[in-house]
């Protein structure tokens, strides 16, 4: 199985693929016909793809492309079930104001700020302003950063864990695995159909849900070199630390995707076991979605996606001399990443 650049998103009854210098979202319209979009990517220069500065970037753009991506969806899904959709006076105003595209750029960014102080005040300030209770029951720095980071993880899989069983969040969830398993059969260079892609995992090294756990670890260890000041200082401390977190969590991701040794398997399980709830096994049009997409990321970007079949029995066989001539199965492939 060898590693590649296509990453994606699932988005609202879709998927956006993104290659090297194109992405493509995908959407199942309520008529069963599924819409593509292409886009161009914009380059980075120089000095963004510098380690640890690379990590920074990456996930600012992740977070803005994703937000614009997930409205696009929503909007390609209103547009399809009511033509007769009328704006609100606030968005009619943001038009009179800005432009179309204008009016678009401000609820984009308005929805990343939102999330952005959603993820600040739920998942850092809250912890460490709860767990500056146990204070009346110890001063030990480091039973209080380890109260800290520990509830925070905690709140997090918790969180990840109950808006799962919403009907929409399973959806995408669906669709979550569906990328998995489609950038998997890619990757393992076998023909994109969906029976082919149903047989890989909905679990994948390089996916976001990773990245974050990365990044919650990562600030459970590096919070402890911040001792325990009080409440304003810690939330400010934990702030200025953010960028050299997601730095350092990009840089383990990107090894965690490449290495196969023992120490990337057991930094990789804890994303791993994450993903177990952020990704749910699609059905064959959720795949057909996600082909599309990624089919269309190739096209645009001048690449043939793979034409290899999968072998007709994908089955362990009877040990064989020539074995490493046979043609490669999706079993065979996972087994060199040790998913199975």
């Amino acid at each position: 199985m060898n590693p590649t650049k296509m990453g994606g998103q699932a988005v609202m009854e879709g998927i956006m693929m993104r290659g090297e210098t194109k992405s493509a979202l995908a959407v199942r319209l309520p008529d069963g016909t599924i819409k593509v979009e292409t886009e161009d990517i914009k380059q980075q220069k120089k000095w963004m793809k510098l380690p640890l500065i690379r990590g920074v970037v990456a996930f600012i753009g992740s977070l803005i492309m994703g937000t614009g991506q997930l409205m696009k969806s929503a909007e390609l899904l209103g547009e399809a079930d009511d033509e007769e959709y009328e704006e609100t006076r606030f968005e009619k105003w943001l038009d009179d104001k800005f432009g179309s595209k204008g009016a678009w750029n401000v609820l984009m960014y308005m929805s990343v700020v939102l999330a952005l102080a959603f993820t600040i005040g739920v998942f850092i300030i809250l912890p460490t302003g709860v767990v500056s209770l146990m204070k009346l029951f110890t001063d030990s720095v480091f039973w209080l950063n380890f109260a800290e980071g520990a509830f925070r993880i905690l709140l997090f899989v918790l969180y990840v864990w109950a808006i799962s069983f919403m009907g929409e969040i399973k959806r995408v969830f669906q669709y979550h695995g569906a990328e998995h398993k489609t950038i998997h059969c890619y990757e393992s260079g076998l023909e994109l159909t969906p029976e082919n892609c149903r047989q890989f995992p909905t679990l994948h090294p390089r996916c976001g849900t990773s990245f974050l756990m990365f990044v919650f670890i990562i600030a459970f260890a590096l919070h402890f070199l911040l001792g325990w000041p009080n409440l304003a200082l810690r939330i400010i401390s934990r702030l200025l630390l953010l960028p050299v977190i997601a730095g350092l969590s990009y840089e383990l991701l990107r090894w965690a995707g490449k290495g196969d040794s023992l120490v990337v398997k057991i930094l990789s399980i804890p994303g791993l076991y994450l993903q177990k709830i952020t990704t749910k096994e699609p059905d064959d049009k959720q795949l057909e979605v996600a082909i599309a997409s990624i089919n269309a990321v190739l096209e645009a970007e001048g690449k043939k996606p793979p034409a290899e079949p999968a072998s007709p029995a994908d089955t362990a066989s009877p040990a064989d001399p020539d074995d490493s001539e046979k043609p490669a199965t999706a079993k065979s492939m996972l087994r060199k990443r040790r998913f199975i």
